[in-house]
């Protein structure tokens, strides 16, 4: 196995010196040639994500730089030590792109859908490749906290097992959330939706001892409508850059500009990251049309990135809510040391939020509150590997100072970052962490089952009732 990855190093290592941008155009055209996909529109695709990752780059650069003199100015006045920097998900998929041990993992989960789809252990054809970092993230946490590779790619397959069953799972209720017909070949595989077992957890408490407040649930696209601008990423910047400036002490002037910039860069950041999901339709159509030739006469259906449900409004009415909850509860939190900004728009909670409650937005928005200090946790608990990887493929951000660790608020697969800790923690052979380790995965795993079998009984009731039709 180090012979394999002495190998991968020897080859890749050329291309990760080259900076992430140029690495990531090279690596995505090269894929999307081997799917058949012509060369111009591969080579569209390999450019833009080099422009998506050098954009996002260029406003996390301004965001730091804008933060990191108030957030020094806060701590020395308030002594609350939130000295960990949300830089956002863009940067995490940049160092995690920049380890071949991604590129290795992406292998092995191709292979491993392709094998469960031939079993018919799936429909999902999982084209989402660009997303493979939110898994690879976690083989690479547990190798850094002590575990080998074999015991690093057996966590990531057993995770990206479930990944992909889930998205079968899910199918029908994207249909319904959609309005699409069954012929609808939209789901998704996105690390995001392994939330799903726990927040359905809470939301069978509230069928059970809060049913009334449904009630009081509310139309999020009106909700949105009349707050207009005030909800909007512009708006919760200028909160934030206020709220932070301050807690600062920092003059009017001051304030006013750490607001406006943190203003842009939220809206910038939403938009850069549409370029990355543009930047790799090309090759999700040659994985489609590859598997359309391979599979003639199989409904399959396509694992995309979430934003394909993006237009519910539930997920921006709650996302705007639990914004200023997400910076309360850092505050007060014990044990977190992480300071919402990248993360601040709360995309890696909200979609598993949608897809549980099915809309009802006060369950959204209670359950994402609840939820929130696992994502606060994971990200103060993954900083040290996140900070020292960024460090090794140049993507640490320059307008920090050397000693100050990054990490992101809401990134998705909270859970499994712990589960990453220990599992690398208990290849070290201590028996504590053995013995926590399994508690955990056979947790996780009934949960998931448990999950499984409601997600089956919704299923069920969504073909009964077009049965009736």
């Amino acid at each position: 196995m180090n012979a394999i990855i002495d190998i991968a190093n020897t080859i890749f290592q050329p291309l990760i010196n080259l900076g992430a941008a140029p690495l990531m155009t090279i690596v995505l055209t090269l894929i999307a040639l081997c799917f058949k996909v012509k060369p111009t529109r591969a080579l569209e695709g390999g450019l833009k994500l080099g422009i998506a990752l050098t954009g996002i780059g260029a406003i996390i650069g301004i965001l730091t730089t804008a933060f990191s003199g108030a957030m020094t100015d806060f701590v020395e006045r308030t002594g609350i030590s939130l000295n960990i920097t949300d830089v956002g998900w863009a940067p995490l998929a940049t160092i995690t792109w920049g380890s071949p041990y991604t590129l290795y993992f992406l292998l092995i989960m191709v292979i491993v859908n392709v094998v469960m789809l031939f079993l018919n252990k799936t429909n999902t054809l999982d084209v989402d490749i660009f997303d493979i970092w939110h898994l690879s993230i976690v083989g690479l946490f547990a190798i850094f906290c002590g575990a080998n590779l074999l015991i690093a790619t057996l966590l990531v397959i057993f995770i990206g097992v479930l990944k992909i069953i889930n998205s079968d799972l899910m199918k029908p209720t994207f249909n319904d959330l959609l309005n699409a017909p069954d012929t609808n070949p939209m789901t998704t595989t996105h690390m995001n939706y392994m939330m799903n077992p726990i927040i359905m957890v809470f939301d069978k408490i509230f069928d059970k001892v809060f049913p009334w407040l449904d009630k009081y649930d509310f139309d999020a696209a009106k909700l949105n409508s009349k707050i207009g601008f005030w909800g909007s990423k512009f708006a919760i910047g200028i909160y934030l850059g206020i709220f932070v400036g301050l807690l600062a002490g920092q003059t009017p002037t001051e304030i006013f500009s750490l607001a406006f910039t943190a203003a842009v860069c939220l809206e910038l950041f939403s938009l850069i990251g549409a370029w990355f999901i543009a930047a790799v339709e090309p090759l999700s159509q040659g994985i489609t049309d590859f598997a359309s030739n391979k599979l003639k006469g199989r409904t399959i259906n396509i694992g995309l990135d979430w934003p394909f449900i993006a237009g519910r409004a539930e997920i921006w009415a709650a996302a705007n809510v639990l914004a200023p909850i997400m910076l309360l509860e850092a505050i007060v939190l014990p044990g977190n040391k992480l300071l919402p900004l990248g993360g601040i728009i709360a995309m890696g909670v909200t979609p598993a939020l949608l897809v549980v409650t099915r809309g009802k937005l006060i369950r959204m928005i209670v359950i994402g509150a609840i939820e929130l200090p696992l994502f606060l946790w994971s990200g103060t608990l993954i900083a040290p590997f996140v900070t020292e990887t960024a460090k090794k493929v140049g993507a640490f951000p320059a307008g920090l100072s050397a000693d100050s660790l990054i990490s992101h608020t809401t990134m998705e697969g909270p859970v499994e970052k712990f589960l990453g800790y220990l599992v690398g923690n208990a290849s070290q052979g201590q028996i504590e962490f053995i013995l926590y380790a399994i508690l955990a995965l056979v947790a996780y795993l009934l949960i998931f089952v448990w999950y499984a079998r409601q997600m089956k009984k919704r299923n069920a009731v969504y073909a009964a009732e077009k049965a009736a039709m």
